[in-house]
């Protein structure tokens, strides 16, 4: 298969190094688009085979030229959130199929785009959520499916994350919604794509609230640091605020960001606590599904440790599934937990409650990403995946419309109906 990369920012990089380390025989990266030179020529010199004339670039107004000069057959998309549905249209009408990045995109309008897109070219695209590839994910998807409970009534899911990986969302692109969606659309995708499938169901109505609590100049002002800068680099109050990003310090931000700087003027490390951020930290969400249950659902982005606490409630009992991927952060370092840091209780009606065995796997997101990976890039060597971890464009479509019919709740107040939502848009899923 020959592939085309679009976007060569920090995501990009599992897509290329799996191709370029695993699956060279099978596959071929043909071509890089990025914004900025410096990243495009940097990525290159990392896929360029010793002896050959390298791998070809393009700057990203050249990707219509890359299509028809390199002829990929995939295109991975991996650019800012807001750009996945022009790239991936525009991938489908010159007859590639794609693979994305999540989310599939941020709003209805580029939604409805990639679904007439699809509809017309027959084209594919998979949506690479690799949550539902972590073996202890797959456990509890196995434990619903197989009735251990009974019928699913309700659910509680709580996600957390700590004030390392949350600050970061607020000092980079996601910080404006009209770039990312906010975090219910950029980041709780996951989890509502998550939850879509161990519940083997859809959203029918979500009503939330959200607000920023916490990255906010009254915090800065709180914890000493007025007269703050726009950035990290060069602020005069760097050295006694708790996030500070010192890029110059972390070669892989230094190389990839810092040295880019001088091409688009894009920096990396702005202020946690501007006033003009544009998305919410704290947000909470009441969904309902089509196949009856509800569910809680609250993201908290300042968070002193990282991980997740979900609790499955079902008429024959209750699933209580706990991982914390960070314990806490500490001077600015974050301490990251052991495998054993995952647990799964089973508590049966009439029995006292079960702690069970979770299974585990070798590399990054539990485990999740070699698996997802093998199946994306030779599936013929993968099992039969009796689990449906695939995920299309209307998985995708689904993932995203929790989120975003829990932005037009946070921004009406009201209760959103899914179903009327897309009716005024003219979508069909």
């Amino acid at each position: 298969m020959k592939i085309a990369i679009v976007g060569c920012g920090s995501r990009h990089k599992m897509f290329r190094d799996s191709v370029v380390q695993d699956y060279a025989d099978r596959h071929e990266i043909v071509a890089l688009c990025d914004v900025n030179a410096h990243r495009l020529a940097q990525s290159a010199s990392l896929v360029s085979k010793p002896g050959t004339n390298g791998v070809a670039t393009y700057l990203a107004g050249d990707f219509d030229r890359l299509i028809a000069e390199q002829k990929p057959d995939t295109v991975i998309v991996a650019t800012p959130d807001f750009l996945h549905a022009d790239y991936i249209v525009r991938a489908f009408e010159a007859g590639c199929d794609v693979i994305c990045e999540k989310p599939l995109t941020i709003d209805l309008t580029r939604l409805k785009a990639i679904l007439e897109a699809q509809a017309r070219t027959g084209r594919q695209v998979k949506v690479t959520f690799n949550y539902r590839y972590s073996p202890a994910r797959t456990q509890i998807k196995e434990l619903i499916a197989s009735g251990a409970i009974g019928t699913v009534t309700a659910v509680d899911f709580r996600w957390h994350l700590d004030r390392v990986h949350g600050a970061d969302y607020f000092r980079r692109w996601h910080r404006q919604k009209e770039n990312s969606g906010g975090l219910l659309v950029h980041k709780s995708t996951h989890h509502f794509d998550l939850l879509n499938w161990w519940l083997g169901s859809v959203p029918t109505h979500v009503f939330a609230s959200g607000r920023r609590a916490f990255y906010r100049p009254e915090t800065a002002q709180a914890l000493g640091l007025a007269g703050r800068g726009v950035r990290c680099a060069n602020c005069p109050v760097a050295d006694k605020c708790d996030f500070e990003l010192d890029m110059a310090e972390d070669a892989a931000l230094r190389d990839l960001y810092l040295e880019a700087e001088h091409e688009d003027g894009y920096f990396r490390d702005l202020c946690v606590f501007d006033k003009e951020i544009g998305i919410e930290d704290t947000m909470q969400a009441h969904i309902r599904y089509k196949k009856g249950m509800t569910a809680n659902y609250t993201l908290t982005a300042y968070s002193p440790w990282e991980g997740l606490e979900i609790k499955f409630q079902g008429t024959k009992g209750d699933i209580t599934h706990r991982h914390v991927e960070v314990h806490g952060v500490f001077g600015g370092e974050r301490a990251h937990a052991d495998e054993d840091a995952i647990t799964t209780e089973l508590h049966l009606a009439g029995e006292p409650p079960r702690l069970l065995d979770v299974p585990k796997a070798k590399g990054h997101h539990g485990g999740a990403d070699p698996v997802m990976l093998g199946y994306i890039f030779a599936p013929d060597s993968m099992e039969a995946d009796r689990y449906d971890r695939a995920s299309d464009h209307v998985a995708g479509a689904w993932s995203i419309l929790t989120g975003i019919a829990a932005n037009a709740s946070i921004e009406t107040g009201s209760l959103v109906d899914i179903a009327t939502m897309l009716q005024a848009r003219g979508i069909r899923l």
